[in-house]
């Protein structure tokens, strides 16, 4: 495996969802060791105790977790996010999960919000390989005028 960068990867997972994630993350673990992981608090600590793999643990997701990936995603420090949310259940910080999903798009990085998605992208020949990715062109925005 000759990586250029080694990539890193920002794990998610609702509470409904940890079992699954942590069963996902247990079946790759051998892949998921070359690379740098990066998690909200209670996924990451619960990633180190079930399955033994190192993380860079955030805060809790509705305690800044998901924004502090959001950042890393704006920043360029991530290179994919899965992220299995529960479609099913209310959660009290939508707002901050629909903003680390648009941040993820925004910026052009592969999402897997489901364990099919992830078998994809953790497959992929591209994992092993240096990707640029391309990135929307800001300057219109940036040079829009704003009239006050």
């Amino acid at each position: 495996m000759s990586h250029n960068k080694i990539k890193q990867i920002a794990l998610v997972a609702h509470d409904n969802m940890k079992k699954d994630l942590i069963e996902w993350v247990e079946f790759n673990k051998g892949t998921l060791k070359a690379y740098e992981i990066l998690s909200t608090g209670t996924t990451g600590a619960l990633i180190e105790e079930k399955v033994g793999i190192k993380t860079t643990k955030l805060k809790s997701g509705p305690l800044g977790g998901d924004q502090q990936l959001g950042a890393k995603i704006a920043n360029g420090e991530i290179d994919f996010l899965i992220f299995f949310w529960d479609p099913l259940s209310v959660m009290p910080h939508d707002v901050d999960v629909k903003s680390l999903l648009r941040l993820a798009v925004v910026y052009n990085i592969p999402v897997a919000c489901n364990r099919a998605t992830a078998d994809f992208i953790i497959s992929s020949s591209l994992m092993d390989s240096k990707y640029e990715r391309r990135l929307p062109h800001f300057d219109e925005y940036l040079s829009r005028k704003i009239e006050v």
